[in-house]
């Protein structure tokens, strides 16, 4: 097993997240059936979650002096996130996502504002070089401001670390950009935000992967929720399974579970339809517990969903 790190960049959120059964029309006010506050962001998930399944996970990320931020550091604290790039600013305040959930299937709208985080630098994300350069993988987002994620994955290639970019949120990237990512995880809408076609069929995930594939990037894992996901590369097609631990409760983080579960699987050596597979049996893992990060499984759990899933299928 490859015992190197994983550098993760991003941002620290913490979620506010209301169960609704319907979305509010403008100027209308709705009633929630629950509330919960914890900790959040794209990056911070993903670190979570590669921490938990036994990954060194270096984070960095800025966030602001303020209560918030001491949510940040709590949970890093307990789940062994590295910190020493979590940099604090007291002119910003730290981020803060609306998450809004649908009762019945678990499906989520998100607002997020990245707050201390926007103001990175690329001299801050200097500091964490030497420890960019013995990690197994770079992977960061677009929650951060596009040159400053350009920077990081540009960064990453120079030192000869691959490089993981899960293009969420969605936004326009140029060529350029999508030639620094050796693995990009978009899901259907990021992917045809990327690509300008819509991706519905299964058909249309594979052309917008190969048109991806023709732009400069050399690995694509298109993320399908309950469809799984699709491996292209320029010698492979496949369709990964999805992966059912049961009822869905919240689909919130289950593309950061994925990504953290990706960057641990390549870490450790595993091929990419295995390191895929991994990724989905965290994400599914996932979507049956409330939360972003707090829903993120132990190692030790994936290997009892797995006995569990084998007893089943040799009793049907």
């Amino acid at each position: 097993m490859n015992n190197k790190p994983i550098a993760i960049m991003g941002v620290f959120a913490v979620d506010l997240a209301f169960r609704v059964k319907r979305l509010p029309v403008w100027g209308e006010t709705v009633l929630g059936s629950e509330f919960r506050l914890g900790p959040g962001g794209k990056g911070s998930n993903q670190s979570v979650a590669a921490a938990r399944l036994g990954a060194k996970v270096y984070f960095i990320s800025k966030v602001g002096a303020d209560n918030f931020s001491e949510i940040a550091r709590k949970t890093y604290e307990i789940e062994g996130v590295d910190t020493q790039f979590l940099i604090s600013s007291n002119n910003d305040t730290t981020g803060a996502a609306a998450i809004i959930i649908d009762e019945s299937s678990g499906e989520n709208a998100i607002v997020i504002t990245p707050g201390a985080a926007n103001a990175l630098t690329p001299q801050e994300i200097d500091l964490a070089r030497e420890c960019i350069r013995g990690s197994a993988v770079f992977m960061t987002q677009l929650e951060l401001p596009v040159p400053i994620v350009v920077h990081g994955l540009r960064t990453a290639r120079e030192l000869g670390v691959p490089t993981i970019l899960n293009p969420a949120p969605a936004c326009a990237l140029d060529d350029a950009t999508l030639a620094l990512c050796d693995y990009l995880t978009p899901n259907e809408s990021e992917a045809a935000t990327l690509t300008g076609c819509s991706v519905e069929s299964l058909d249309d995930a594979e052309k917008a992967a190969e048109q991806l594939l023709a732009r400069g990037v050399r690995n694509v894992i298109l993320t399908l929720g309950a469809r799984g996901a699709l491996i292209k590369t320029p010698t492979l097609t496949k369709y990964v399974a999805a992966f059912n631990a049961g009822p869905v409760i919240d689909t919130t983080g289950a593309g950061d579970a994925f990504n953290g579960g990706l960057a641990v699987g390549l870490s450790e050596g595993k091929t990419l339809e295995e390191a895929t597979s991994f990724g989905c049996v965290v994400a599914g893992i996932s979507v049956t517990r409330h939360g972003t990060a707090p829903s993120m499984p132990k190692r030790f759990e994936l290997e009892r969903y797995r006995q569990e899933s084998l007893a089943a299928k040799k009793s049907s």
